[in-house]
């Protein structure tokens, strides 16, 4: 199994990258947004890989973080989606967008997905509904929330005010998820609204 490349970017084609190490082209599918900043990278590049195996076929599928593979691998597990399909997905939706367009049970959001129908909107929100739970837990607790002073300053702020810590972090958290860049006004203004409606 191959894990992972580290080359420079030679050639692209349609969803496709070739990446070159020591002589050797390596042929990798990828998404549409990785595909438009590899086609002007001119240093090498590390990517993500999946081998899938076929009778005829042996596909690499590359991405740029190790997040998006993640996000592949639960959605090819999902029956009727393929990786062809998975990788629509990931070239159309950013991974915070769909986390939430599951959890939300946001069917419209999905269906704006070339190749996904209404059945395969249903059937991604039922199958991914429990696993896009724990997707955000991680996010949540991850490098975003951990590491990001302004989440910091917002959740020290809303327990200054008398809030529960752990109230605090889940709405500023929640947050982070549906503003861009926010400041800690913008967080503790959104973490308000979140827990006065609970």
């Amino acid at each position: 199994m191959i894990a992972h490349l580290h080359g420079k970017p030679v050639l692209t084609g349609d969803r496709w990258v070739v990446i070159e190490i020591g002589g050797i082209g390596y042929q990798v599918q990828v998404t549409q947004p990785a595909l438009q900043l590899l086609a002007h990278k001119k240093e090498p590049v590390k990517l993500f890989t999946f081998m899938a195996v076929r009778e005829d076929a042996i596909t690499l599928y590359g991405f740029m973080h190790q997040s998006e593979l993640e996000m592949f691998r639960i959605l090819i597990g999902v029956s009727g989606i393929g990786p062809q399909s998975a990788m629509n997905v990931l070239s159309q939706i950013g991974i915070e967008d769909f986390v939430m367009a599951i959890l939300n049970e946001d069917e419209k959001a999905l269906t704006r997905i070339s190749g996904i129908g209404s059945k395969s909107a249903k059937r991604l929100i039922l199958e991914l509904r429990d696993k896009m739970k724990k997707v955000s837990e991680t996010m949540m607790d991850g490098d975003v929330c951990r590491a990001s002073p302004v989440v910091h300053d917002a959740v020290s702020a809303l327990v200054s005010l008398g809030f529960l810590e752990k109230e605090s972090r889940d709405a500023v958290n929640a947050a982070v998820f549906v503003l861009k860049n926010p400041s800690v006004q913008d967080l503790i203004k959104a973490a308000l609204v979140t827990m006065k409606e609970r």
